[in-house]
């Protein structure tokens, strides 16, 4: 029987090589759209892989990045018998994203990962993060600023949900999100930030 110790570190190994997966990266390679890295915001995620002018390989795009999240998190909860195990393959899956060793750690800012792994952890949670995005991204059009927002009122759901034994995990989710903005975040007060278009971008690198 695995100890609490060896449990943390499985969970955490197999969820940070899940997370590593960069399916923006992959999808954009096979369909012959080129290394998304050199596209746009150079970013891996679902946003910058819109601007390629494909809707289906950002939307396949956001999927698989989530259920990477989501899966690390539900075999984390179904292989090992500790509570805080599933959190810690939250928090590791969303690393992965941000840093795979694939890609000598430079990821993508992990929003659908993380909408993933608050989904799979408290669905409340993570449904309610993704109804803020979908309204602030649709009313202001900025997906950066929908992403920040869904994050900061996170913590919010987790505590009126009844996910209040697990609000630090989310909480350290939220912070690692708005952390990867930062430029984003400076733009947006510049007035400079992108804002979401279905056209093909490769010249401006933003977001």
């Amino acid at each position: 029987m695995c100890t609490e110790t060896t449990s943390i570190v499985a969970a955490a190994s197999i969820a940070y090589l899940l997370g590593s997966i960069p399916f923006g990266l992959v999808l954009t390679r096979l369909a012959g759209k080129g290394d998304i890295r050199q596209i746009g915001s150079g970013n891996i995620g679902a946003t910058n892989v819109l601007r390629t002018g494909s809707k289906t390989l950002a939307f396949l795009t956001l999927l698989l990045d989530a259920g990477k999240g989501a899966l690390a998190v539900i075999l984390a909860t179904f292989v090992f018998s500790f509570e805080t195990v599933s959190q810690i393959a939250a928090v590791a899956a969303l690393l992965g994203h941000m840093f795979p060793v694939w890609l000598k750690f430079k990821g993508g800012k992990g929003v659908s990962t993380a909408l993933g792994v608050m989904l799979a952890l408290a669905w409340p949670v993570g449904v309610g993060a993704l109804v803020v995005w979908l309204i602030i991204a649709f009313i202001f059009r900025y997906s950066s600023l929908a992403a920040i927002a869904a994050c900061a009122t996170a913590p919010a759901f987790a505590y009126f949900s009844g996910y209040g034994d697990g609000i630090c995990v989310v909480i350290t989710i939220a912070v690692l999100v708005i952390l990867r903005h930062a430029g984003n975040i400076g733009r947006l007060l510049k007035g400079e930030e992108s804002k979401i278009s279905l056209r093909k971008k490769h010249e401006t690198p933003r977001a």
